[in-house]
């Protein structure tokens, strides 16, 4: 009951009645779908977008609200305003605290945008947004990710340092060099990742996938691979590199813009060509959906792969100087291994700091082994 009045105009024992036309705290809310869109009426807007698809709500509102607007939907539109709901995390400070003024550790979101930037921020959330569990912001491990992005902005520089643009002729299928068909396998099994990262709203192993595939693969590995090519005197391998490398960004910049919209849109235009212009937004292409695969090249490339990364570990924990060269010697190698060894004799040397590489039954004595 509201009563405006003196307390000494009651009588002893007076009964007070609580009024009853009154609503729900949440009433206006529950009818958020569809009162937005001019119900009572039956206008256009309630005809296209009644019923939504997603709704994104956090889990301390789930009875409060989304089961009030789930009743309403079907009392007065006789179905349901939405088909799915994600529940996302809660975010709290680095400690694991729940943020509050009176704590002291609010997080202004404004604040981290102007220092790393939103594409950072974003990401950041993406790759933590595990489901069941809440999110520790630590605005270090947005920097990280920030580092991430300049990694991008590097790699795409790079590509136009030597000469890379894009070739509307490029055929996947028609990639000669193992490396180029190494790294379309592994853009088709990271696209693949992403997309059901997305699909099923696993949006951290989406994240996680394209980060580990444009960092650890792309920049770490097949750039660096792509050197001495691009330094080379053929011609023909020079021309498909870069018609690969081309077409891999492009996908890239696809697969990154849902969590970095910013920095891929602005790489997407800038990557045109000299006097191009793309024929849409980013925002508005296709997305990626390739479906190359060469097995036998992934095998032979992550081989090398792991055998570079073996070396560099036993480097590191025997505190062997960056700059000192090492003998490799391999033991028991069988056929394929001899090929490999021969084919990417180069390769292993520059990557792994190796001066001469031989074929032994026995470990020479003293040696570290991998």
């Amino acid at each position: 009951a509201w009563v405006e009045d003196k307390l000494e105009n009651f009588q002893p024992g007076e009964i007070l009645t609580r009024d009853e036309d009154v609503l729900d705290t949440w009433f206006s809310s529950a009818l958020w779908p569809f009162s937005t869109l001019g119900w009572p009426d039956e206008t256009q807007e309630l005809k296209t977008y009644y019923q939504t698809d997603v709704l994104v709500t956090g889990f301390d509102i789930i009875f409060f609200w989304v089961a009030r607007m789930m009743m309403m939907g079907l009392h007065f539109m006789d179905e349901e305003p939405f088909h799915t709901v994600y529940v996302h995390a809660l975010v709290r400070d680095k400690n694991g605290q729940k943020m509050s003024k009176s704590k002291g550790n609010v997080i202004d979101p404004l604040d981290l945008i102007d220092e790393y930037g939103a594409d950072a921020l974003r990401f950041t959330l993406t790759v933590m947004a595990a489901q069941g569990r809440d999110v520790k912001l630590d605005p270090a491990r947005i920097a990280g990710y920030r580092n991430f992005g300049t990694k991008l902005w590097n790699a795409t520089r790079f590509a136009e340092m030597n000469e890379v643009a894009r070739n509307d002729d490029f055929w996947l299928n028609d990639a000669k060099l193992a490396v180029n068909r190494w790294i379309l396998t592994e853009l088709t099994r990271a696209a693949r990742a992403v997309t059901e990262g997305i699909t099923t709203y696993r949006f951290n192993e989406a994240a996680g996938a394209a980060y580990r595939f444009v960092w650890n693969l792309f920049c770490d590995w097949y750039l660096e691979l792509l050197k001495p090519v691009f330094m080379g005197t053929d011609e023909a391998a020079k021309a498909e590199s870069r018609a690969c490398v081309a077409f891999v960004l492009d996908e890239i910049y696809k697969l990154l813009h849902p969590m970095m919209p910013f920095m891929t849109e602005e790489l997407w235009a800038q990557t045109a060509g000299e006097g191009k212009e793309r024929g849409s937004l980013l925002c508005h292409a296709a997305w990626p959906s390739p479906d190359f695969e060469d097995d036998d090249a992934a095998a032979d490339i992550n081989w090398l792969v792991d055998l570079v990364s073996g070396i560099r570990s036993v480097r590191s924990e025997m505190n062997v100087p960056p700059a000192a060269i090492a003998p490799l010697a391999v033991i028991g190698a069988n056929a394929t291994t001899r090929e490999r060894l021969e084919r990417h004799d180069q390769a292993i040397k520059r990557l792994a700091r190796i001066g001469s590489i031989s074929l032994a039954e026995t470990p020479p004595k003293g040696s570290a082994q991998i």
